[in-house]
Parts: structure tokens; sequence; C-alpha cells
């Protein structure tokens, strides 16, 4: 007979891990630890939180079951991020991310560059509603624009991200957005109007915080010769404001509610398209013909999709940047989610979740402590299920009768779960968004985490507001 798992039997795995994953990181792997360690550090804590439930009598099909609905439930980011893969390779191969690069050199200098990289990726983020899409999209242009401009990988992305972030977050098109107002029970504009009141002073701080990192910038090409990058991209490829059709479309789709995978298909195929328009000698280089025709087009334009595309120029610089990994270069992303769904799922088969859940609500007291309970377990969730949207949708199950039992208003519950819940999944290496954001913008998920202001500042904003009872609104009494 099944019996309930103890707190500190729900622990070991965690704590197991924790160890096994900051050994991999710091001691042995240090960035390349993502290359296989910490996925197979995640199957061995895993099997640690198996044994736990073998000794709880909790049967082997019930844990692979739980498993199994997990990993099905992360199929489509997986689809996703085998067509981001393909879309920058023809999106290389095409000229469609040098020509952003260019044109963004132009018009944007290192000083600025940071809080400009927030405004521009909250603003795509806010229109179509993903996260995503905007990494994939914009995000990739960005670090390609600020690497040029010797800036600090990490820092790029940590402002790509707090912008993505951002706009997802208070978008009515986001479905972390739908989703968190539908678990509590609000309104969906109710929701965001809510959730304003504890998001733009965080945006805010993100800004200022940015603003004073780009003081610290060099000026335009004082870090790069500009004028030497430019000329090196434009005798590598056809450069032409044509070319940004492509991007402008799967912006257009995905703000009018187009499936993703849809729309990251049509980017692909456009972008092949505008290879063989735009770079046939390109094309024909790698073919090793004079000219090209329908089969090796076809061969170097598929190669570009599911292989590496290595474009080399007379600058150093940008050859680290024209490198594209295709669906290939995914691969390990993909191994990283499917082994964190394995993980997260034994352990909610053998109620280590529930358990460790339980003992949080326990030892909340007053109003305080049932925000600081959800925002803990929300960031327990992506850290241990490691998938924002069961870090949206348990916590608010638990937590709704007790938010209701204190006479808080629903909507403190949906602020609370996108404070914590949508935005601290990207700063876990091995949660779904940690995992692409770090794969598509081609930075570790450590070396972007500091500067990922946004998201690090949402939970502490949301508790600052609850304990000093900042715009808490409660349930009047009938």
């Amino acid at each position: 007979m099944t019996k309930k798992i103890s707190l500190i039997e729900a622990l070991i795995p965690i704590v197991f891990l924790v160890i096994l994953l900051a050994f991999n990181v710091q001691a042995i792997y240090g960035d390349d630890a993502l290359s296989g360690s910490n996925q197979f550090a995640l199957l061995l804590g895993a099997s640690v939180a198996t044994l736990i439930g073998f000794k709880n009598k909790i049967k082997f099909d019930d844990m692979m079951e739980a498993v199994s609905k997990n990993i099905k439930s992360t199929s489509g980011a997986i689809l996703i991020l085998l067509f981001v893969g393909g879309l920058s390779g023809t999106w290389l191969l095409s000229g469609i991310i040098p020509t952003m690069i260019y044109y963004g050199l132009q018009i944007l200098n290192a000083k600025i560059f940071l809080v400009a990289s927030v405004i521009i990726a909250s603003i795509i983020s806010l229109a179509t509603g993903s996260s995503w899409s905007t990494s994939a999209t914009v995000g990739i242009a960005l670090i390609g624009i600020g690497k040029a401009l010797g800036i600090n990988e990490g820092m790029i992305a940590g402002a790509v991200i707090s912008g993505a972030y951002f706009g997802d977050k208070i978008s009515p098109l986001s479905d972390t957005t739908n989703l968190a107002s539908a678990v509590a029970g609000v309104n969906l504009f109710t929701h965001i109007r809510y959730m304003l009141k504890t998001t733009i002073p965080s945006i805010s701080l993100t800004l200022i915080l940015f603003t004073i990192l780009g003081f610290f910038q060099g000026s335009k090409g004082d870090s790069v010769n500009v004028d030497s990058l430019l000329l090196s991209i434009k005798e590598s490829f056809v450069i032409s404001p044509l070319l940004l059709i492509v991007p402008a479309i799967v912006i257009i789709l995905i703000i009018k509610k187009t499936e993703p995978l849809i729309a990251l298909m049509i980017g692909t195929l456009l972008g092949g398209l505008f290879a063989i328009i735009f770079q046939p000698d390109l094309i024909a280089g790698f073919a090793g013909v004079e000219s090209i025709d329908f089969n090796s087009a076809y061969k170097v334009v598929m190669n570009s999709i599911t292989k590496d595309t290595v474009i080399q120029t007379s600058n150093a610089k940008l050859n680290d940047l024209f490198t594209s990994g295709g669906m290939a270069g995914m691969l390990g992303t993909i191994w990283l989610i499917i082994t964190a769904m394995v993980f997260g799922g034994i352990m909610e088969a053998i109620g280590a979740l529930n358990a460790i859940s339980t003992a949080l609500l326990r030892i909340a007291k007053g109003d305080f402590g049932v925000f600081a309970s959800t925002v803990t377990t929300c960031i327990f969730f992506n850290g241990t299920v490691s998938d924002q949207y069961l870090a949206i949708v348990v916590p608010g199950k638990m937590y709704k009768k007790a938010f209701d039992d204190k006479g808080l208003a629903p909507e403190n519950l949906s602020r609370t779960l996108e404070d914590s819940g949508t935005v601290t999944s990207v700063l876990f290496p091995w949660n779904t968004g940690g995992a692409y954001n770090s794969r598509v913008l081609t930075v570790d998920t450590f070396s972007y985490l500091p500067f990922a202001f946004f998201n690090l500042l949402s939970p502490f904003m949301t508790l600052f507001f609850a304990y000093f009872k900042i715009k808490i609104k409660k349930v009047k009494n009938k």
C-alpha cells in the first residue's frame, strides 16, 4: 500500500541533484556542463527519487506514466526548438541575420545598446505575446550586433530576456498571461492591469540598471572598427533591406496568432528561398560549383536547416557570429529538456512535490506568508519540474483556497504566479525556458543570469508589495 512520503525523503533527490549539478559546473566542466554531464545528473537524481518511491510502495509503472505525461507536455517546445535551429540556419545563409547586424551597427552605439535592446525586445514580445519568438527573431540579431560592438554577451542576453519577458508578461496574446488569469479565476484585462502595479517598477529599475551599464561601454568604434565590420559583411553577403521582409512576415504571423510551428516553418522556407535569390554565389561556394542548379541549391539549403553552417569572413569577430548549428545544434538542449522531465515526473509521482508544498503552507503566517509560500513554490517548481506552465498551474491550484481564506482578491494570486512562475523559468539551465533561450541566443544561462534584471527583480517586487501591504486588494465582506 502506498504511504505518504515524508518531507526529508522528498528533499533527498533535490539535495543530491543540486550538489551534483554544482560539482559539474564549478569543479569539472564549467560552461560545458550542458554538453551531457548535467543531463545525466538529472537522470541520477531521478534514480534516487525512484528508490525513494520503491521504499514507499509506489509502482514503477506509475512513475513512468508521470514521466511519459511530462515528456508529452514538452513535445511542442521540442518541435519549436528544432524549427528555430532550421530557421537560424537559413536566415544566416540567406543574409537575413547579417543584414540585421549590418543595419543595426549603423543605428545603435554601445552606450545606448543595452537599454535599446530591452525596449526593442519588449515591443516585439508585447506585439507577439511570445518571449520565445522574440529571442528567436530580434534576439539573435541583437546578440550579433552587441557582440560586434564589443559588449559582454551575458549583458546582451540579459537585456533581450528582460525585455522579452516583460512584453510576454503583460501581453493579452501571451499563453502564460492567459493561463495565470484562468487558474486564479480572474478576468484577463483585470489581471494585466493589476499586474502592472509590480511590473512597471520592475521594468523601470531594469531600464535604469542597463542605462548605467551603458555608461561603461565604449563609444561606437572604440572596441571594434565598425567600418571594417561593415565592409567584411558586404564582402561576404548581398545586403538588402528586402531581406527584412522575411522576419517581418514571421512577426506578423505570430501577431495574427498563427501557430508558432507554422510561423517558424514558413520563416525557415522563406529563408531558404531568399538564400537562393540573394546569395547564389555563397551557395555555389558551399556546393563547390561555378553556378547553382536545383540539386546544389537544394543540398546547401537543406544542410543549413539540418547541420552546421559556418561562413568565413575577413574579420575574425564576425566568424564567431556567422555560425549556426541548424536542427542538429538543438539536440543537446532537447536532451536536457527530456531528462529534466524525467526527474520532474518521478518527483511528482512519488509525492515529493506535494510534500514540500504542504510543508510550506504549514509555515505560512499572515498575508505575507501566503505570498512568500506561493513565490517560493513557483520558483521551486521551475527548478525541479522544469516547466513554467506547471510552475503556474500547480501552485495556482494549491494556494487558491489560501488566498480566499485570507480575504485576498484572486488578482493577488494571478499576479504572484506571473511575477514568480513565468519569469524565473529562464534562470534555470535545465528548465525548458532556460534551455531554450540559452541555445537560441548561444549564451550560457549562468552568463546571462546576473543581467536578467527584470526576471530577478519581479519575485522580490511582489514580495516587497506584499510585506508593506502596497496595492494589495482585499475581497469586501458580503
